[in-house]
């Protein structure tokens, strides 16, 4: 199945149609709050935490964010102070975010992440081996770090602003669900461009047209750059066009953001809120 099937300027027109306080909250619930400075701290990460706590008794009514996505190394932070038994614990691991790092010390990363806690591991395809062709070094990688992380989640980062065209984008969607992966992600956010609507779009069709060849059922997650209610609500919208109401849960779809949450909540509450 071609992308082109699927018209995006029609998909933003029914965005527009889904921008209301049920698709905003929706929203809100598969965020993967993410803190991935290189200055965070274990204090900056546990106040961080705290505020995810605090949320269900500060606003009873709307739902928590589906994870914190943390580097490895806070982790335990997280898993010492995370009380709220519903929202997951990511982390990005595998040499993240330029993979360029041995196969055994990735492995060993993204291993010990879940020993501290980790429920989901975001690793990158190795982009050094796929833009040479080396499909080979792409699905070992893959396959053997899902191997070592046992039952938690993969989410596979393809990096789609360096892949830039539509073939590359997706060859590689199914390259890194052919290998395992539960989810296929947009982007780090640390390379230009990140999420696309267009990349997105070529994700999902290549996510439905594995659905239908294998009965398995993979996860979306857009990251980089998603910052606004209308971004958030696209890319659902794409999702929900594409790949049916099924995908329009934590458990199939994230938005890897950190400015998103408030500007949500400003939404949802008519009002400016800056919680996190």
């Amino acid at each position: 199945m071609e992308a082109t099937k699927y018209q995006l300027a029609q998909i933003k027109e029914a965005a527009l149609q889904n921008n209301n306080s049920d698709w905003q909250e929706l929203a809100f619930s598969c965020i993967d709050l993410t803190t991935l400075n290189s200055t965070d701290t274990v204090s900056h990460v546990k106040a961080f935490t705290e505020r995810v706590n605090d949320f269900e008794n500060d606003y009873p009514n709307l739902p928590n964010v589906a994870a914190i996505c943390v580097h490895p190394n806070m982790v335990r932070t997280v898993k010492e102070n995370l009380k709220d038994d519903h929202v997951n614990i990511a982390a990005v691991a595998g040499g993240f975010p330029g993979s360029m790092s041995f196969i055994e010390v990735k492995v060993k990363e993204a291993r010990m992440a879940v020993e501290y806690g980790a429920d989901e591991i975001d690793i990158v395809l190795p982009l050094w081996a796929f833009l040479d062709d080396d499909d080979i070094i792409c699905r070992e990688e893959i396959t053997t770090i899902k191997e070592a992380i046992g039952e938690a989640h993969l989410k596979v980062i393809l990096e789609t602003g360096a892949l830039a065209d539509s073939e590359k984008i997706r060859h590689a969607s199914m390259l890194a669900m052919e290998s395992g992966a539960d989810f296929i992600k947009t982007s780090t956010g640390k390379m230009s461009p990140a999420a696309t609507p267009d990349a997105a779009l070529e994700m999902c069709v290549a996510i439905k047209d594995f659905y239908r060849k294998t009965g398995k059922k993979i996860g979306f997650k857009p990251a980089g750059g998603i910052s606004t209610t209308e971004d958030a609500i696209l890319y659902l919208t794409i999702v929900s066009e594409v790949l049916g109401e099924e995908w329009l849960k934590p458990s199939l779809f994230r938005i890897g953001a950190s400015r998103l949450a408030n500007n949500l909540l400003s939404n949802l509450l008519d009002e400016k809120i800056k919680y996190f």
